[in-house]
């Protein structure tokens, strides 16, 4: 595995630039042009001990969906590089946390074979200047370009603030669970297949 991956990716619609160190310390320099989406990345970063510098130049004069679907990409594309052939991990997250009144619980799998699934409910169509609908559009696009299964359900909901954080955080947690080294497993994936990939178990 190689925990340290730059991505550039340029389009017509965005721009963005890209440092993972998957086994880090939580540190994060992020600049989306969409504060709220910022501090949700930074979240990511934090709760998951892994160390992301991300830019991005989108096309927010147009919305910002193409910014959030792109950083979703690019992040599952680092990801799954960084993560390279899975030897050794526990390749299972599962987490549950509070957020005030909000209880989130995040399940992934990091199998190779994508899906996503979420259980939420929100109050408003917006925080701050993100609309609440791309949070599927970022998960979605992050969980099919990471090759994850992830599933999010909300046990308790509440302000739409609280269920966004909680959802972040939470996966956050669970994917330094799943990415977490076991030495059970030694120098091999965690597949009865011996490896984990599209089509692997």
């Amino acid at each position: 595995m190689s925990s340290m991956i730059k991505i550039e990716r340029e389009t017509a619609e965005t721009s963005i630039s890209l440092e993972l160190e998957l086994y880090g310390s939580g540190k994060a320099e992020i600049d989306t042009g969409i504060g709220f989406f910022d501090h949700m990345l930074n979240l990511i970063s934090f709760h998951g001990f892994m160390d992301l510098k991300l830019t991005v130049q989108g096309d927010l004069e147009v919305d910002e969906h193409h910014t959030v679907e792109d950083v979703g990409i690019v992040l599952g594309q680092a990801i799954k590089k960084a993560l390279g052939d899975k030897a050794g991990i526990k390749r299972y997250g599962n987490v549950t946390i509070p957020m005030d009144e909000v209880v989130m619980q995040v399940v992934l799998d990091l199998s190779g074979r994508s899906y996503y699934a979420a259980d939420l409910e929100f109050s408003r169509e917006c925080v701050g200047a993100f609309p609440v609908e791309l949070f599927a559009e970022f998960f979605r696009s992050l969980s099919s370009n990471a090759g994850m299964n992830l599933h999010f359900m909300m046990i308790r909901g509440g302000n739409a603030h609280h269920v966004i954080e909680g959802a972040f955080k939470a996966f956050g947690r669970a994917l330094d669970e799943a990415t977490s080294i076991d030495q059970r497993i030694g120098n091999k994936a965690l597949s009865t297949k011996g490896s984990l990939g599209e089509g692997d178990q």
